[in-house]
C-alpha cells in the first residue's frame, strides 16, 4: 500500500559498528511503506508456517536468565503493508507504521547454527524473521537448521546468494544474486519469499527492479541494530513503535566470546526494559 506519506530515509550505521554489517547509504528510491498497521480484531492472512499457540512458560524464560516472558503482542492489523501489492517496484520498509508498542526481530545471513538457540527459540516462543544468504546458510548443518526454526512459525526470506554489495554489481549480476536465492528458497521451503534485505542495506534502482522481477514485494531495512550487550538506534537513542531490529546468526568468534543465546537474551531484556514486546513481521508486512 502506498497511500500515506513516505517514511524518511535515515542512515543507520557506519562501518565501525561491530555487528551491524551495514552501510548508511542508499541511492535508491525513498521509502514507500504507506498504510497504517494498528491492531484490529480482524487478523491478517495467516502464513503457512506453523504458529505456536502455547503461552510462554516463565520457568523457560528463567532458564535463559530472563526474569519474565515477553508480553503478548496485540492483535495484528487487518491489512498488511504488502497485501495489495500488484507487482513491480517493491516497497521499502525501514520501520512499520504502527502505534502498538511492538518491535520486530530479524536475523541475517545464517552462518552460526547454534543448537542452543533452537532450544531457546522453542522455550521463549520468540517470533522473528530470518533473511538468509545461501553461501552462509548451506554451510555446516545447512538449511535443515532453519527448517526447525521455520517450523516454530518464523519466516524465511531472501538475503542474496553470496552477500555482495549490490550497488557495485551490474543490473544482471544483481538479478542473479536476488532471483537465484529466490529460487533456492522456493526449492527448499516450497515458495518464493516476498521479503528481501540487501546486504549492508545497500541498494539502487537496479536492485529494486531485480527484486520486483522475481516476486519480492518489500525491501526490509532496519532502525535498530543489536550489538553484543545492547542496541544502537537510528534516532532518538531508544526503540520506537514499529522498529525493525537487525541481528545476525553469529557465535562466540564474532561476539567476543558471547554466545548467540546470550546476545538474544540481552536483546529481549532491552526490549522489555523499554516497555515493548515482539510481534511477527509477517503479520504486519
Amino acid at each position: 500500500m502506498r497511500g500515506s506519506a513516505p517514511l524518511a530515509l535515515v542512515p543507520l550505521c557506519a562501518a565501525a559498528l561491530l555487528l551491524s554489517g551495514c552501510s548508511s547509504g542508499s541511492d535508491g528510491k525513498k521509502d514507500g511503506s504507506g498504510g497504517t498497521a494498528t491492531g484490529t480484531a480482524k487478523a491478517a492472512e495467516q502464513p503457512k508456517e506453523k504458529r505456536s499457540a502455547a503461552t510462554p512458560d516463565p520457568a523457560a524464560y528463567r532458564r535463559w536468565g530472563l526474569d519474565k516472558p515477553l508480553a503478548p503482542p496485540p492483535a495484528p492489523p487487518g491489512t498488511r503493508l504488502t497485501e495489495h501489492h500488484k507487482g513491480g517496484t517493491p516497497q521499502i520498509v525501514r520501520r512499520v507504521p504502527t502505534k502498538d508498542k511492538v518491535v520486530f526481530l530479524t536475523f541475517d545471513d545464517g552462518a552460526e547454527k547454534d543448537p542452543a538457540f533452537l532450544r531457546m527459540a522453542k522455550d521463549l516462543k520468540l517470533p522473528f524473521s530470518m533473511f538468509l544468504t545461501d553461501s552462509a546458510a548451506r554451510a555446516g548443518r545447512g538449511y535443515g537448521y532453519f527448517d526447525e526454526l521455520r517450523a516454530l512459525g518464523n519466516g524465511v526470506h531472501n538475503h542474496t546468494l553470496t552477500h555482495p554489495n549490490l550497488r557495485t554489481l551490474s543490473a544482471e549480476a544483481q538479478k542473479r544474486e536476488i532471483c537465484g536465492q529466490q529460487e533456492t528458497l522456493k526449492k527448499r521451503f516450497g515458495k518464493r519469499p516476498e521479503l528481501f534485505r540487501p546486504p549492508y542495506g545497500n541498494y539502487n534502482d537496479a536492485t529494486l527492479a531485480a527484486a520486483g522481477s522475481c516476486g519480492v514485494k518489500a525491501v526490509v531495512l532496519w532502525e535498530a541494530t543489536m550489538q553484543i550487550n545492547d542496541m544502537r538506534y537510528a534516532e532518538a537513542g531508544k526503540l520506537r513503535p514499529g522498529d525493525i531490529v537487525l541481528a545476525h546468526f553469529r557465535g562466540p568468534a564474532e561476539l567476543k566470546g558471547t554466545t548467540m543465546t546470550q546476545m538474544v537474551a540481552n536483546m529481549v531484556r532491552s526490549v522489555q526494559r523499554q516497555g515493548f514486546t515482539v510481534a511477527r513481521l509477517e503479520d504486519y508486512v
